[in-house]
């Protein structure tokens, strides 16, 4: 099977202005039937919150202290979704981890998924004259330490 052939496979979702549980939820059961799924732009997710209260909460489980023996947390915004949309899933069983092998994130999009056609989810999409407190991953990711981030 080429490269070409599985991403006509996957299933690929633009995240850009998405909100993170939102999309998750919709994600994580749709990895559950079976679905493999591509998910690109995920520095440009929203998370519904106080930006001082998120960074804050992040920071925490990225702690460097000498005392912390783990786990340890990625600072890029596609590792940090791609865990998010882990804890959504049963991954400490077979089922929950041949899922969770299903989905692929991106922080940008790639060069091989640029002429690919890409899903939106509607049930995700921002209100912003209903949602006040939001930040967008990459934002949260620059504040942690991670400086690919455009």
């Amino acid at each position: 099977m080429t490269q070409e052939n599985k991403t006509q496979e996957a299933t690929i979702i633009d995240a850009k202005d998405l909100i993170l549980g939102r999309l998750g939820s919709v994600v994580a059961k749709r990895l559950l039937m079976g679905e493999e799924i591509k998910i690109v732009n995920c520095k440009d997710i929203v998370v519904l919150g106080n930006k001082k209260y998120l960074i804050d909460r992040y920071k925490t489980k990225l702690s460097n202290k000498v005392v912390k023996q783990g786990p340890y947390y990625s600072r890029s915004p596609a590792d940090m979704v791609r865990r998010s949309f882990r804890n959504m899933l049963p991954y400490k069983n077979q089922r929950g981890i041949e899922a969770y092998k299903r989905l692929k994130c991106y922080n940008s999009t790639p060069s091989i998924l640029l002429n690919s056609p890409k899903e939106i989810v509607e049930g995700a999409k921002i209100d912003e004259k209903s949602v006040f407190y939001y930040s967008y991953m990459g934002d949260i990711c620059k504040v942690l330490g991670y400086t690919k981030v455009n």
